[in-house]
Formats: C-alpha cells, structure tokens, sequence
C-alpha cells in the first residue's frame, strides 16, 4: 500500500460520510423523529452531522486537492465540472442552513452529491 491510497481512502471514507449520512437523514431519522413530533431531537441531529459533514468536507478538499495536484488532473474538464458542483453543493447548504424548511434544498443538495460521486469515478478511471 502507498500513501496514496492512503489518501484516496481517507477520500473515499469522507464522502461515504457525507453522502451515506445524507441518505440516512433524508430516509430514517427525519421521517422517524417527525413523526413522533421530537423537532429537538431532529434539531440536534442535524446539528451533530453538520459538524460531521464539516469534518469530512474539511478532508474531502485536503486530499482531493493533493490527489489532483499529484496526479495532474488539474486541467481535466471532468474534475473541473466536479470541482464546480462541489462550488453548488456549498451554496445549496448555505442556503439550507438559512432556510430549513425549504426541504426542496434537501433533495437538490443530494442529488448534486450523487453526481459529484459518479464524477469522482470518472476521474478516477
């Protein structure tokens, strides 16, 4: 094993974070504590994956931006469409952290991340 597959596997266990963890949001635990009426409980889950998702964003760029440099796949138009749905995906969260009731935004920020997954197995290929 080389430290770059180090990296790609810290790469890999943040976004399986911050995708998984979205999914598991949007399918058990909203659906769950809404309908027992615990808006608490769902106020502080959210609250605990948002660190989370900081977290693993925070390593997500760390070593997407090491992988790139390393591999030169600076100039590649598929990482840089990526890199530009991650610049979306940023701005759908700003928003949903202004507007939580908005869960419109909920969807679009996942389905955003499904397409920076598929993007980063292009880029990988």
């Amino acid at each position: 094993m080389t430290l770059w597959n180090g990296v790609l596997w810290l790469h890999l266990v943040a976004m399986a974070f911050f995708v998984g963890g979205q999914l598991m949001l949007a399918a058990v635990l909203v659906p769950v504590l809404r309908s027992a009426g615990n808006r608490d409980a769902l106020r502080a889950a959210a609250r605990r994956f948002g660190a989370g998702t900081l977290a693993a964003v925070g390593v997500l760029v760390l070593t997407g931006v090491a992988m790139a440099s390393h591999y030169h796949r600076w100039s590649e138009s598929t990482l840089q469409v990526k890199l530009g749905l991650v610049v979306l995906v940023a701005v759908l969260i700003g928003a949903h952290m202004r507007r939580p009731e908005w869960h419109l935004l909920d969807a679009a920020i996942f389905l955003v991340s499904l397409a920076i997954v598929w993007l980063g197995i292009v880029v990988a290929g």
